[in-house]
Protein backbone atom coordinates (compact mmCIF):
# COMPACT_ATOMS: atom_id res chain seq x y z
CA UNK A 1 0.00 0.00 0.00
CA UNK A 2 1.08 3.74 -0.74
CA UNK A 3 2.54 5.50 2.11
CA UNK A 4 -0.05 8.83 2.54
CA UNK A 5 1.27 12.03 3.32
CA UNK A 6 -1.27 14.84 3.74
CA UNK A 7 -0.78 18.46 3.27
CA UNK A 8 -2.99 21.32 5.09
CA UNK A 9 -2.68 24.75 5.67
CA UNK A 10 -3.46 27.17 7.90
CA UNK A 11 -3.11 31.05 9.18
CA UNK A 12 -5.01 32.16 5.36
CA UNK A 13 -5.87 30.54 2.57
CA UNK A 14 -4.08 31.08 -1.43
CA UNK A 15 -0.58 30.21 0.37
CA UNK A 16 0.09 27.54 -2.35
CA UNK A 17 -0.73 24.37 -0.76
CA UNK A 18 -1.58 23.06 -4.71
CA UNK A 19 2.07 24.18 -5.42
CA UNK A 20 3.72 22.76 -2.76
CA UNK A 21 1.97 19.32 -3.32
CA UNK A 22 3.14 19.42 -7.08
CA UNK A 23 6.31 20.61 -6.31
CA UNK A 24 6.56 17.39 -3.48
CA UNK A 25 5.24 15.03 -6.10
CA UNK A 26 7.61 16.18 -8.32
CA UNK A 27 10.96 15.42 -6.36
CA UNK A 28 9.74 12.22 -5.32
CA UNK A 29 9.11 11.45 -9.01
CA UNK A 30 12.30 12.52 -10.04
CA UNK A 31 14.16 10.09 -7.09
CA UNK A 32 12.24 7.29 -8.91
CA UNK A 33 9.09 6.40 -7.05
CA UNK A 34 5.29 6.48 -8.24
CA UNK A 35 3.24 9.45 -7.39
CA UNK A 36 -0.70 10.28 -7.70
CA UNK A 37 -1.66 13.23 -6.16
CA UNK A 38 -5.64 14.09 -4.43
CA UNK A 39 -7.38 17.23 -3.13
CA UNK A 40 -10.37 17.02 -0.90
CA UNK A 41 -12.15 20.38 -0.93
CA UNK A 42 -14.33 21.25 1.73
CA UNK A 43 -16.98 22.94 -0.26
CA UNK A 44 -20.52 21.99 -0.10
CA UNK A 45 -20.61 22.35 -4.42
CA UNK A 46 -20.70 18.78 -5.79
CA UNK A 47 -17.48 20.32 -7.90
CA UNK A 48 -16.96 23.57 -9.26
CA UNK A 49 -18.28 23.47 -12.83
CA UNK A 50 -20.95 25.30 -11.49
CA UNK A 51 -19.17 27.89 -9.55
CA UNK A 52 -18.54 31.23 -10.85
CA UNK A 53 -14.23 31.91 -12.35
CA UNK A 54 -14.45 34.95 -9.87
CA UNK A 55 -15.06 32.33 -6.94
CA UNK A 56 -12.81 30.18 -7.63
CA UNK A 57 -10.49 30.25 -10.80
CA UNK A 58 -10.62 27.95 -13.85
CA UNK A 59 -12.92 24.88 -13.88
CA UNK A 60 -9.46 21.98 -14.55
CA UNK A 61 -11.16 18.84 -16.72
CA UNK A 62 -10.00 15.31 -16.79
CA UNK A 63 -9.82 12.62 -19.46
CA UNK A 64 -12.43 10.97 -17.76
CA UNK A 65 -14.72 13.99 -17.56
CA UNK A 66 -14.39 15.29 -14.04
CA UNK A 67 -15.13 19.24 -13.53
CA UNK A 68 -12.41 19.45 -10.89
CA UNK A 69 -10.31 22.17 -9.14
CA UNK A 70 -7.89 23.88 -10.91
CA UNK A 71 -4.73 22.71 -8.11
CA UNK A 72 -5.27 19.46 -10.04
CA UNK A 73 -3.49 20.99 -13.40
CA UNK A 74 -0.69 21.85 -11.11
CA UNK A 75 -0.50 18.38 -10.06
CA UNK A 76 -0.77 16.94 -13.59
CA UNK A 77 1.95 19.99 -15.07
CA UNK A 78 4.70 19.06 -12.72
CA UNK A 79 4.23 15.16 -12.37
CA UNK A 80 2.69 14.07 -15.83
CA UNK A 81 -0.14 12.10 -14.03
CA UNK A 82 -3.28 12.40 -15.72
CA UNK A 83 -5.76 13.22 -12.97
CA UNK A 84 -9.23 11.21 -12.76
CA UNK A 85 -12.25 11.85 -11.47
CA UNK A 86 -11.19 10.02 -8.06
CA UNK A 87 -8.69 12.58 -7.59
CA UNK A 88 -10.59 15.32 -6.28
CA UNK A 89 -13.35 15.17 -3.88
CA UNK A 90 -15.98 17.71 -2.34
CA UNK A 91 -18.15 17.62 0.65
CA UNK A 92 -21.03 17.49 -1.39
CA UNK A 93 -19.85 14.53 -3.36
CA UNK A 94 -19.50 12.92 0.20
CA UNK A 95 -22.48 13.94 1.52
CA UNK A 96 -24.67 13.17 -1.55
CA UNK A 97 -23.22 9.45 -1.06
CA UNK A 98 -23.75 9.25 2.62
CA UNK A 99 -27.47 10.19 2.10
CA UNK A 100 -28.13 7.92 -0.88
CA UNK A 101 -26.88 5.05 1.34
CA UNK A 102 -29.14 6.12 3.64
CA UNK A 103 -32.11 6.18 1.49
CA UNK A 104 -31.27 2.14 0.33
CA UNK A 105 -30.87 1.32 3.97
CA UNK A 106 -27.41 0.09 3.56
CA UNK A 107 -26.84 1.46 7.37
CA UNK A 108 -29.25 -1.13 8.47
CA UNK A 109 -31.74 1.25 10.26
CA UNK A 110 -28.16 3.46 12.13
CA UNK A 111 -28.28 7.00 13.34
CA UNK A 112 -26.26 8.47 10.50
CA UNK A 113 -23.53 11.01 11.52
CA UNK A 114 -20.42 12.91 10.84
CA UNK A 115 -18.37 9.96 12.62
CA UNK A 116 -18.52 7.19 11.89
CA UNK A 117 -20.35 7.53 8.43
CA UNK A 118 -18.99 10.51 7.01
CA UNK A 119 -15.42 10.46 7.71
CA UNK A 120 -15.78 6.75 6.91
CA UNK A 121 -16.62 7.84 3.28
CA UNK A 122 -13.97 9.87 3.12
CA UNK A 123 -11.28 7.95 3.96
CA UNK A 124 -13.01 5.28 1.49
CA UNK A 125 -11.95 8.01 -0.98
CA UNK A 126 -8.43 8.55 0.18
CA UNK A 127 -7.36 5.20 0.06
CA UNK A 128 -9.05 4.22 -3.35
CA UNK A 129 -6.29 3.09 -5.63
CA UNK A 130 -3.79 3.49 -3.03
CA UNK A 131 -1.95 -0.07 -4.31
CA UNK A 132 -0.68 1.33 -7.58
CA UNK A 133 1.45 3.98 -6.31
CA UNK A 134 4.43 4.42 -3.59
CA UNK A 135 2.84 7.54 -2.62
CA UNK A 136 0.20 8.96 -2.24
CA UNK A 137 -0.08 12.65 -1.82
CA UNK A 138 -3.52 14.79 -0.41
CA UNK A 139 -4.32 17.91 -0.05
CA UNK A 140 -7.13 19.16 1.95
CA UNK A 141 -8.67 22.62 0.81
CA UNK A 142 -9.22 25.64 3.45
CA UNK A 143 -7.60 26.23 6.22
CA UNK A 144 -7.19 24.35 9.73
CA UNK A 145 -9.65 25.64 12.00
CA UNK A 146 -12.28 26.42 8.67
CA UNK A 147 -15.53 24.64 10.07
CA UNK A 148 -16.83 22.89 6.96
CA UNK A 149 -13.01 21.16 7.29
CA UNK A 150 -13.33 19.77 10.24
CA UNK A 151 -15.04 16.00 8.80
CA UNK A 152 -11.78 15.88 6.84
CA UNK A 153 -9.38 17.00 9.20
CA UNK A 154 -11.04 14.08 11.14
CA UNK A 155 -11.00 11.37 8.98
CA UNK A 156 -6.69 12.09 8.13
CA UNK A 157 -6.38 11.98 12.03
CA UNK A 158 -8.65 8.41 12.16
CA UNK A 159 -6.03 7.26 9.22
CA UNK A 160 -2.93 8.80 11.46
CA UNK A 161 -3.97 6.40 13.66
CA UNK A 162 -5.08 3.32 11.92
CA UNK A 163 -2.08 3.46 9.35
CA UNK A 164 0.94 4.18 11.95
CA UNK A 165 3.55 6.74 11.48
CA UNK A 166 5.48 4.77 9.68
CA UNK A 167 2.52 5.21 6.87
CA UNK A 168 1.57 9.00 7.12
CA UNK A 169 3.57 12.19 7.14
CA UNK A 170 1.36 15.20 7.60
CA UNK A 171 2.85 18.34 6.11
CA UNK A 172 0.95 21.85 7.64
CA UNK A 173 1.81 25.30 4.96
CA UNK A 174 1.67 28.66 7.09
CA UNK A 175 2.70 32.35 6.57
CA UNK A 176 5.21 33.45 7.82
CA UNK A 177 4.56 37.72 7.60
CA UNK A 178 7.10 40.64 7.26
CA UNK A 179 5.59 43.03 9.52
CA UNK A 180 6.94 46.58 7.44
CA UNK A 181 6.60 48.48 10.96
CA UNK A 182 8.44 46.43 12.85
CA UNK A 183 10.57 45.61 10.35
CA UNK A 184 10.97 41.56 11.38
CA UNK A 185 9.36 38.55 10.51
CA UNK A 186 6.21 37.28 12.72
CA UNK A 187 6.39 33.54 13.89
CA UNK A 188 3.00 33.70 15.72
CA UNK A 189 0.62 33.21 12.90
CA UNK A 190 2.17 29.61 12.63
CA UNK A 191 2.12 28.83 16.35
CA UNK A 192 -1.52 29.50 16.55
CA UNK A 193 -2.04 27.86 13.45
CA UNK A 194 -0.37 24.10 14.63
CA UNK A 195 -1.97 24.93 18.16
CA UNK A 196 -5.18 24.59 16.35
CA UNK A 197 -3.78 21.49 14.66
CA UNK A 198 -3.08 19.91 17.21
CA UNK A 199 -6.51 21.15 18.93
CA UNK A 200 -8.05 18.71 16.88
CA UNK A 201 -5.55 16.02 17.26
CA UNK A 202 -2.78 16.22 14.60
CA UNK A 203 0.74 17.04 15.78
CA UNK A 204 2.82 18.26 11.94
CA UNK A 205 5.49 16.26 11.08
CA UNK A 206 7.09 19.12 8.74
CA UNK A 207 6.06 22.83 8.39
CA UNK A 208 6.45 24.17 5.31
CA UNK A 209 6.49 28.23 5.92
CA UNK A 210 6.07 30.85 3.15
CA UNK A 211 7.09 33.93 3.81
CA UNK A 212 8.46 37.10 1.10
CA UNK A 213 11.97 37.36 3.21
CA UNK A 214 15.03 34.36 4.25
CA UNK A 215 13.72 33.04 7.58
CA UNK A 216 16.64 33.10 9.92
CA UNK A 217 18.05 29.93 11.59
CA UNK A 218 16.87 31.55 14.96
CA UNK A 219 13.46 32.10 13.99
CA UNK A 220 12.94 28.41 12.15
CA UNK A 221 14.24 27.42 15.74
CA UNK A 222 11.60 29.56 17.53
CA UNK A 223 8.67 27.97 14.95
CA UNK A 224 10.60 24.40 15.68
CA UNK A 225 10.59 24.90 19.37
CA UNK A 226 7.21 26.20 19.94
CA UNK A 227 5.43 23.89 17.28
CA UNK A 228 7.25 20.72 18.45
CA UNK A 229 9.09 19.80 15.16
CA UNK A 230 12.71 19.92 14.66
CA UNK A 231 14.53 22.98 13.00
CA UNK A 232 15.73 20.96 9.82
CA UNK A 233 11.75 19.67 9.39
CA UNK A 234 10.91 24.01 9.31
CA UNK A 235 11.38 24.15 5.62
CA UNK A 236 11.13 27.87 4.00
CA UNK A 237 8.96 28.59 1.50
CA UNK A 238 9.90 31.61 -0.05
CA UNK A 239 8.60 33.97 -3.49
CA UNK A 240 10.12 32.49 -6.31
CA UNK A 241 9.90 34.09 -9.93
CA UNK A 242 8.86 31.09 -11.51
CA UNK A 243 6.57 28.81 -9.86
CA UNK A 244 8.89 25.99 -11.92
CA UNK A 245 11.83 26.91 -10.03
CA UNK A 246 9.87 25.29 -6.87
CA UNK A 247 11.20 21.71 -6.86
CA UNK A 248 14.05 22.67 -7.28
CA UNK A 249 14.29 25.60 -3.97
CA UNK A 250 12.40 22.48 -2.07
CA UNK A 251 14.52 20.16 -2.55
CA UNK A 252 17.83 22.59 -1.15
CA UNK A 253 15.40 23.00 1.30
CA UNK A 254 15.68 19.58 2.21
CA UNK A 255 11.85 19.50 1.91
CA UNK A 256 12.06 15.99 0.52
CA UNK A 257 15.00 14.35 2.49
CA UNK A 258 12.63 15.03 5.41
CA UNK A 259 9.67 13.70 3.76
CA UNK A 260 11.56 10.44 3.52
CA UNK A 261 13.21 10.51 7.18
CA UNK A 262 9.74 10.24 8.33
CA UNK A 263 8.89 7.13 6.83
CA UNK A 264 12.61 6.12 7.84
CA UNK A 265 14.09 5.83 4.15
CA UNK A 266 17.45 7.13 4.15
CA UNK A 267 18.79 5.29 1.28
CA UNK A 268 16.29 6.62 -1.62
CA UNK A 269 18.32 7.85 -4.93
CA UNK A 270 18.80 11.58 -5.51
CA UNK A 271 16.15 13.41 -7.39
CA UNK A 272 17.52 14.28 -10.85
CA UNK A 273 16.26 17.91 -11.77
CA UNK A 274 18.04 18.64 -14.71
CA UNK A 275 14.75 18.75 -16.57
CA UNK A 276 13.34 21.40 -14.15
CA UNK A 277 16.96 23.14 -14.28
CA UNK A 278 16.51 23.09 -18.31
CA UNK A 279 12.68 25.09 -17.98
CA UNK A 280 14.21 27.76 -15.09
CA UNK A 281 17.34 28.67 -17.34
CA UNK A 282 14.90 28.88 -20.40
CA UNK A 283 12.56 31.18 -18.36
CA UNK A 284 14.98 33.41 -16.74
CA UNK A 285 17.23 33.35 -19.95
CA UNK A 286 14.93 33.72 -22.67
CA UNK A 287 16.02 34.82 -26.60
CA UNK A 288 13.41 37.23 -26.97
CA UNK A 289 9.71 38.14 -26.39
CA UNK A 290 6.42 38.85 -27.63
CA UNK A 291 2.62 40.15 -26.65
CA UNK A 292 -0.15 38.27 -26.74
CA UNK A 293 -3.39 39.74 -25.95
CA UNK A 294 -6.02 37.51 -24.37
CA UNK A 295 -9.56 38.55 -24.74
CA UNK A 296 -12.07 37.54 -22.43
CA UNK A 297 -14.45 38.08 -20.07
CA UNK A 298 -12.71 36.86 -16.47
CA UNK A 299 -9.63 39.58 -16.56
CA UNK A 300 -10.13 40.76 -12.67
CA UNK A 301 -9.34 36.64 -11.23
CA UNK A 302 -6.16 35.25 -13.32
CA UNK A 303 -7.11 31.81 -11.55
CA UNK A 304 -9.98 31.80 -14.39
CA UNK A 305 -7.34 31.12 -16.98
CA UNK A 306 -4.50 29.41 -15.03
CA UNK A 307 -3.76 26.34 -17.41
CA UNK A 308 -3.92 28.97 -20.26
CA UNK A 309 -1.88 31.12 -19.29
CA UNK A 310 0.53 27.95 -18.33
CA UNK A 311 0.02 26.81 -21.91
CA UNK A 312 1.04 29.89 -23.28
CA UNK A 313 4.01 30.01 -21.34
CA UNK A 314 5.15 26.43 -22.31
CA UNK A 315 4.64 27.83 -26.15
CA UNK A 316 7.42 29.77 -24.92
CA UNK A 317 9.67 27.35 -23.38
CA UNK A 318 9.56 26.03 -26.45
CA UNK A 319 10.22 28.98 -28.78
CA UNK A 320 12.55 30.26 -26.49
CA UNK A 321 10.90 33.07 -25.65
CA UNK A 322 9.01 35.28 -22.79
CA UNK A 323 5.29 35.51 -23.52
CA UNK A 324 4.08 38.69 -22.12
CA UNK A 325 0.56 38.18 -21.86
CA UNK A 326 -2.03 41.45 -22.11
CA UNK A 327 -5.02 40.79 -20.47
CA UNK A 328 -8.13 42.67 -21.79
CA UNK A 329 -11.68 42.63 -20.82
CA UNK A 330 -13.62 42.09 -24.27
CA UNK A 331 -16.27 44.41 -23.20
CA UNK A 332 -13.68 47.55 -24.15
CA UNK A 333 -13.95 46.49 -27.16
CA UNK A 334 -17.74 47.36 -27.40
CA UNK A 335 -17.17 51.09 -26.53
CA UNK A 336 -13.63 51.75 -28.05
CA UNK A 337 -11.63 50.83 -31.45
CA UNK A 338 -10.38 47.49 -30.93
CA UNK A 339 -7.58 48.82 -32.95
CA UNK A 340 -6.18 51.02 -30.17
CA UNK A 341 -5.53 48.07 -27.84
CA UNK A 342 -4.50 45.48 -30.54
CA UNK A 343 -2.07 46.92 -32.92
CA UNK A 344 0.90 46.50 -31.06
CA UNK A 345 0.00 42.63 -29.93
CA UNK A 346 1.91 39.88 -31.98
CA UNK A 347 -1.06 37.23 -31.55
CA UNK A 348 -4.32 37.69 -30.36
CA UNK A 349 -6.34 34.41 -28.32
CA UNK A 350 -9.90 34.63 -27.41
CA UNK A 351 -10.28 31.68 -24.34
CA UNK A 352 -13.40 29.92 -23.18
CA UNK A 353 -16.63 31.28 -21.74
CA UNK A 354 -20.39 31.50 -20.84
CA UNK A 355 -23.22 34.09 -21.32
CA UNK A 356 -23.87 37.00 -23.40
CA UNK A 357 -21.12 39.89 -21.78
CA UNK A 358 -18.59 40.51 -23.65
CA UNK A 359 -19.14 38.60 -26.60
CA UNK A 360 -19.45 42.14 -29.64
CA UNK A 361 -16.06 42.86 -28.21
CA UNK A 362 -14.61 38.85 -28.93
CA UNK A 363 -16.14 39.12 -32.22
CA UNK A 364 -14.41 42.73 -32.70
CA UNK A 365 -11.00 41.31 -31.29
CA UNK A 366 -11.50 38.01 -34.20
CA UNK A 367 -12.21 40.63 -36.87
CA UNK A 368 -8.97 42.24 -36.17
CA UNK A 369 -7.34 39.86 -36.58
CA UNK A 370 -8.24 38.46 -39.41
CA UNK A 371 -8.58 41.55 -41.32
CA UNK A 372 -5.00 42.46 -39.85
CA UNK A 373 -3.48 38.70 -40.22
CA UNK A 374 -2.15 38.91 -36.72
CA UNK A 375 -2.34 35.04 -35.83
CA UNK A 376 -5.07 34.22 -33.74
CA UNK A 377 -6.33 31.34 -31.41
CA UNK A 378 -9.71 31.08 -30.76
CA UNK A 379 -10.40 27.86 -27.68
CA UNK A 380 -14.16 26.69 -27.49
CA UNK A 381 -16.29 30.48 -27.08
CA UNK A 382 -13.13 31.92 -28.76
CA UNK A 383 -14.29 29.40 -31.97
CA UNK A 384 -18.17 29.80 -31.59
CA UNK A 385 -16.84 33.73 -32.05
CA UNK A 386 -14.56 33.33 -34.89
CA UNK A 387 -17.29 31.45 -36.74
CA UNK A 388 -20.05 34.49 -36.20
CA UNK A 389 -17.61 36.90 -37.09
CA UNK A 390 -17.08 35.06 -40.09
CA UNK A 391 -20.58 34.20 -41.25
CA UNK A 392 -21.64 37.92 -40.95
CA UNK A 393 -18.66 39.50 -42.56
CA UNK A 394 -17.45 37.22 -44.93
CA UNK A 395 -20.58 35.58 -45.73
CA UNK A 396 -23.05 38.03 -45.56
CA UNK A 397 -25.15 36.40 -43.01
CA UNK A 398 -26.71 39.23 -40.95
CA UNK A 399 -27.77 38.53 -37.77
CA UNK A 400 -25.76 35.49 -37.59
CA UNK A 401 -25.34 34.41 -33.85
CA UNK A 402 -25.70 31.56 -30.81
CA UNK A 403 -28.60 30.25 -29.34
CA UNK A 404 -26.30 30.17 -25.99
CA UNK A 405 -27.41 33.88 -25.87
CA UNK A 406 -30.61 34.67 -27.71
CA UNK A 407 -32.42 33.17 -30.66
CA UNK A 408 -30.38 34.91 -33.92
CA UNK A 409 -31.55 34.64 -37.13
CA UNK A 410 -29.03 32.72 -38.34
CA UNK A 411 -27.83 30.43 -35.16
CA UNK A 412 -24.25 29.12 -36.65
CA UNK A 413 -23.75 28.45 -33.00
CA UNK A 414 -26.41 25.94 -31.55
CA UNK A 415 -27.60 24.00 -28.39
CA UNK A 416 -25.85 20.37 -28.91
CA UNK A 417 -28.84 18.01 -27.86
CA UNK A 418 -26.88 14.28 -28.32
CA UNK A 419 -23.40 13.00 -28.68
CA UNK A 420 -21.70 10.12 -28.64
CA UNK A 421 -19.36 8.99 -25.66
CA UNK A 422 -17.45 5.51 -26.21
CA UNK A 423 -20.64 3.43 -26.92
CA UNK A 424 -23.32 5.30 -25.22
CA UNK A 425 -25.28 8.41 -26.51
CA UNK A 426 -25.67 11.45 -24.21
CA UNK A 427 -28.51 13.67 -24.75
CA UNK A 428 -29.38 17.31 -23.01
CA UNK A 429 -31.79 19.68 -23.61
CA UNK A 430 -32.26 23.38 -22.18
CA UNK A 431 -33.84 21.35 -18.87
CA UNK A 432 -30.92 19.62 -18.09
CA UNK A 433 -28.78 20.66 -14.88
CA UNK A 434 -26.11 22.68 -15.37
CA UNK A 435 -23.54 20.95 -13.29
CA UNK A 436 -21.74 18.02 -15.07
CA UNK A 437 -23.78 17.96 -18.47
CA UNK A 438 -21.77 19.91 -20.66
CA UNK A 439 -19.31 17.32 -23.43
CA UNK A 440 -17.04 16.61 -20.79
CA UNK A 441 -13.95 14.91 -20.93
CA UNK A 442 -11.64 13.26 -23.85
CA UNK A 443 -12.88 12.86 -26.91
CA UNK A 444 -11.37 11.75 -30.83
CA UNK A 445 -11.11 13.66 -33.70
CA UNK A 446 -9.76 13.27 -37.32
CA UNK A 447 -7.91 15.69 -38.66
CA UNK A 448 -8.26 16.67 -42.60
CA UNK A 449 -4.64 15.58 -44.63
CA UNK A 450 -2.54 18.12 -45.41
CA UNK A 451 -4.33 20.81 -42.81
CA UNK A 452 -2.48 23.20 -41.35
CA UNK A 453 -3.88 21.27 -38.09
CA UNK A 454 -2.19 17.93 -39.06
CA UNK A 455 1.04 19.63 -39.49
CA UNK A 456 0.96 20.95 -36.46
CA UNK A 457 0.16 18.10 -34.79
CA UNK A 458 2.12 15.20 -37.25
CA UNK A 459 -0.80 13.23 -37.16
CA UNK A 460 -4.19 13.05 -38.34
CA UNK A 461 -6.05 11.21 -34.92
CA UNK A 462 -5.98 13.31 -31.66
CA UNK A 463 -7.50 13.17 -28.52
CA UNK A 464 -8.29 16.27 -26.58
CA UNK A 465 -10.61 17.72 -22.98
CA UNK A 466 -13.81 19.35 -24.01
CA UNK A 467 -16.16 21.57 -21.66
CA UNK A 468 -18.71 22.76 -23.52
CA UNK A 469 -23.15 22.69 -24.29
CA UNK A 470 -22.93 24.73 -27.54
CA UNK A 471 -21.67 23.16 -31.15
CA UNK A 472 -21.10 24.70 -34.50
CA UNK A 473 -23.82 24.23 -36.47
CA UNK A 474 -23.24 21.61 -39.29
CA UNK A 475 -25.85 23.16 -41.97
CA UNK A 476 -23.87 26.15 -42.27
CA UNK A 477 -20.02 24.83 -42.99
CA UNK A 478 -20.61 24.62 -46.23
CA UNK A 479 -21.22 28.27 -46.50
CA UNK A 480 -18.66 29.12 -43.95
CA UNK A 481 -15.85 26.90 -46.30
CA UNK A 482 -16.70 28.98 -49.52
CA UNK A 483 -15.29 31.76 -47.90
CA UNK A 484 -12.20 30.18 -46.31
CA UNK A 485 -13.26 29.38 -42.86
CA UNK A 486 -12.54 25.49 -43.22
CA UNK A 487 -13.12 22.77 -40.87
CA UNK A 488 -9.83 20.79 -40.64
CA UNK A 489 -10.68 18.39 -37.76
CA UNK A 490 -14.22 16.75 -37.12
CA UNK A 491 -15.23 14.00 -34.64
CA UNK A 492 -15.37 10.39 -35.75
CA UNK A 493 -18.96 10.58 -37.15
CA UNK A 494 -18.45 13.81 -39.28
CA UNK A 495 -21.19 15.28 -36.97
CA UNK A 496 -19.30 17.54 -34.84
CA UNK A 497 -16.71 20.47 -36.24
CA UNK A 498 -13.53 19.93 -33.65
CA UNK A 499 -11.32 22.57 -35.43
CA UNK A 500 -11.72 25.15 -37.91
CA UNK A 501 -9.31 27.44 -40.17
CA UNK A 502 -8.23 29.76 -42.42
CA UNK A 503 -5.68 28.45 -44.99
CA UNK A 504 -4.37 31.56 -46.24
CA UNK A 505 -4.23 33.18 -43.32
CA UNK A 506 -0.77 33.44 -41.52
CA UNK A 507 -2.06 31.53 -38.39
CA UNK A 508 -5.70 31.44 -37.49
CA UNK A 509 -7.17 28.37 -35.73
CA UNK A 510 -10.32 27.88 -33.58
CA UNK A 511 -10.61 24.46 -31.63
CA UNK A 512 -13.78 23.14 -29.83
CA UNK A 513 -11.42 21.68 -27.09
CA UNK A 514 -9.36 22.52 -24.39
CA UNK A 515 -5.71 22.24 -25.24
CA UNK A 516 -4.11 24.26 -22.53
CA UNK A 517 -5.53 21.28 -20.05
CA UNK A 518 -2.69 19.15 -21.56
CA UNK A 519 0.07 21.41 -21.94
CA UNK A 520 2.94 20.40 -19.70
CA UNK A 521 6.84 22.59 -19.25
CA UNK A 522 8.21 19.51 -20.92
CA UNK A 523 5.76 18.65 -23.11
CA UNK A 524 4.14 22.13 -24.80
CA UNK A 525 1.19 21.02 -26.27
CA UNK A 526 1.99 21.31 -30.24
CA UNK A 527 -0.97 24.40 -30.89
CA UNK A 528 0.98 26.71 -28.24
CA UNK A 529 4.12 25.72 -29.86
CA UNK A 530 2.51 26.72 -33.04
CA UNK A 531 1.45 30.10 -32.16
CA UNK A 532 3.90 31.57 -29.95
CA UNK A 533 6.01 30.39 -33.18
CA UNK A 534 3.36 32.29 -35.57
CA UNK A 535 3.83 35.45 -32.94
CA UNK A 536 7.67 35.14 -32.98
CA UNK A 537 7.30 35.84 -36.94
CA UNK A 538 4.50 38.30 -36.70
CA UNK A 539 7.35 40.33 -33.88
CA UNK A 540 10.07 40.25 -36.57
CA UNK A 541 7.41 41.77 -39.24
CA UNK A 542 6.53 44.79 -36.74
Amino acid sequence: MARLIFITGGVVSSLGKGLASAALGALLQARGYRVRLRKLDPYLNVDPGTMSPFQHGEVYVTDDGAETDLDLGHYERFTGVPSAQSDNITSGRIYSRVIEKERRGEYLGRTVQVIPHVTDMIKEFVLSGADDVDFLLCEIGGTVGDIEGLPFFEAIRQLGNELGHASTCFVHLTLVPYIETAGELKTKPTQHSVKELRGIGIQPDILVCRSRYPIPDDERRKIALFCNVSPERVIPGLDLSTIYEAPIRFHEQGFDTQVLAVFGIADAPPPDLSQWKWVVDRVKNPEGEVKIAVVGKYMQVKDSYKSLSEALAHGGLANNVHVIMEWIDSEIFERDDAAAFLENVDGILVPGGFGERGTEGKIAAVKFAREHNVPFFGICYGLHMAVIEAARDLAGLEGAGTTEVGSPRHPVIGLMTEWTKGNQLELRDRGSDLGGTMRLGAYPAILSPGSRVAEIYGTTEVSERHRHRYEVNVGYVRQLGEQGLIVSGWSPDRRLPEIMEIPDHPWFIGVQFHPELKSRPFDPHPLFASFIAAAVHQSRLM
